[in-house]
């Protein structure tokens, strides 16, 4: 039995859950998600809690159990508090400004990089190196994340590109002189 899939998904005050079909449609105080999920499994309103369960144990029954209540935890969480990732620009003249809803950056290249966010997502910028990204879907949110990212990714001699925040980025040391 999966360890993930067995535990039951709570569900906060102020959040509903509906299930028509195969289709879950979650509201909450920030907003509604809806996703199809998988006809192999039972999915359970129970209260104040959701049950996922399998028919079998079959190797591709197992795999979506779990991730089918991790899915659905995600979409629950989402509604009811939100999800922020944030990303740290270093190096000099990199500098990141908030125009409207577009998010401006100069990451070194001859021209600065404008980025739309996509419906439902949130920019934020807290002096000129913190972007601060935030929305209801975590898939949605990280998406935006690793594609500000990818523009300039970190550099391992200086440390110079966009990096999330808690990353560690390795070091190396540059050439020796003669």
């Amino acid at each position: 039995m999966s360890r993930i899939g067995k535990l039951p998904v709570p569900i906060p005050q102020g959040v509903t859950v509906t299930l028509e079909g195969r289709r879950l449609k979650v509201e909450g105080p920030k907003g509604t998600l809806e996703r199809d999920l998988s006809p192999e499994l039972t999915i359970t309103p129970d209260g104040a809690e959701i049950v996922v369960s399998r028919s079998s144990d079959k190797p591709e029954h197992r795999a979506l159990h779990g991730l089918t209540r991790a899915l659905i935890n995600n979409m629950i969480t989402g509604v009811s508090q939100g999800y922020v990732k944030t990303l740290l620009i270093e190096g000099t003249g990199y500098r990141a400004s908030l125009q409207g809803k577009t998010l401006n950056l100069a990451l070194g290249f001859s021209h600065p990089v404008a980025v739309e966010p996509p419906s439902g997502i949130e920019f934020a910028v807290d002096g000129t190196q913190t972007i601060r990204i935030s929305g209801i879907n975590k898939e949605l949110v990280g998406q935006v994340a690793a594609d500000i990212r990818a523009l300039r990714p970190p550099e391992p001699y200086k440390g110079k590109g966009v990096r999330y925040e808690k990353e560690y980025i390795r070091r190396k040391v540059s050439k020796a002189g003669a």
